[in-house]
């Protein structure tokens, strides 16, 4: 399987892909950047906004062309053209440790989530926000190291959460009100650490393995279908985009790395034989 370098970019913590119409966006996170690229086209990554906080994930907010909700800092927020954060909760401002917002995506009915954990891995200290498109902002799962996904089936009844400090891939079933219900392992990841996910048009999950050079496919029971190996240490983020063929797109890091490789930083196109949903907008804001 041809797995190469879709630019020249090197990116120090590359993750947050996510496909929307004809672009594919991403984020830097510790340079607190949102970026663009072509999904057609090799080339540069086009700046989008830069924050002065860290940048987690973002997510297109319906209707609103330009306009992104964004996990970022201590909370959440929404990003417009100036690039200056309107900020709808900050729920990690006052935490025992330091924390920032991680990954995160909406649901198939606009609600945006997201997870936060602290800078020095403090275990359990990580939790996961919903927020509604009304803007308000609830935790709604707690004890997480570094929460990463999540990912939603396509009927948003089921929602799946990796504890990359604990290599393990959770699985919960959502009521329609956005309430997640028991946790139950979905898989386990023994060399590595899961990063970010995202479910096909199969119901399939694809998992970034950071640490390990690798994605997997999982099927809907939790089985390992496909393993796809990259020239990066640490894959953090996959999106697979539909537009003309399906592609895999994944994100890796350089961060930590003493001695990193050419490839490391690196985002990558893969062709594959089955689609997905573009990213799912947040339901909007007054």
């Amino acid at each position: 399987m041809l797995c190469e370098p879709w630019s020249t970019d090197r990116f120090e913590l590359g993750e947050g892909l996510r496909w929307q119409g004809r672009d594919l966006l991403m984020v830097d996170i510790l340079t607190g950047r949102l970026l663009g690229l072509d999904p057609l086209v090799p080339g540069p990554a086009e700046v989008l906004a830069t924050l002065h906080v860290p940048l987690g994930a973002v997510a297109p907010v319906l209707g609103r062309p330009g306009e992104y909700v964004a996990a970022a800092g201590t909370g959440v927020a929404l990003l417009g053209g100036d690039s200056s954060p309107r900020w709808l909760a900050r729920p990690e401002a006052g935490a025992a440790a330091p924390m920032r917002m991680n990954d995160g995506c909406c649901d198939p009915r606009g609600r945006f989530w997201a997870g936060s954990m602290a800078y020095d891995g403090t275990p359990g200290a990580g939790s996961v926000y919903r927020t509604d498109p009304d803007g308000t902002v609830t935790r709604v799962i707690e004890g997480y190291t570094v929460p990463n996904g999540p990912a939603f089936t396509a009927d948003g009844a089921r929602m799946y959460l990796a504890d990359s400090a604990e290599g393990r891939i959770d699985a919960y079933e959502v009521s329609p009100g956005g309430e997640p219900g028991a946790r139950t392992v979905f898989a386990r990841v023994g060399e590595g650490s899961p990063d970010g996910m995202q479910v096909d048009a199969e119901g399939h999950l694809w998992v970034a393995v950071w640490g390990a050079g690798r994605v997997h496919r999982y099927d809907p029971g939790g089985a390992l279908e496909r393993v796809v190996r990259l020239p990066a240490a640490q894959p953090t983020s996959v999106c697979v985009v539909d537009t003309p063929e399906p592609r895999l797109f994944v994100a890796s890091a350089a961060i930590g790395l003493g001695h990193a490789g050419p490839c490391d930083g690196a985002l990558f196109s893969i062709p594959v034989d089955v689609s997905a949903p573009a990213a799912q907008p947040f339901g909007g804001h007054p």
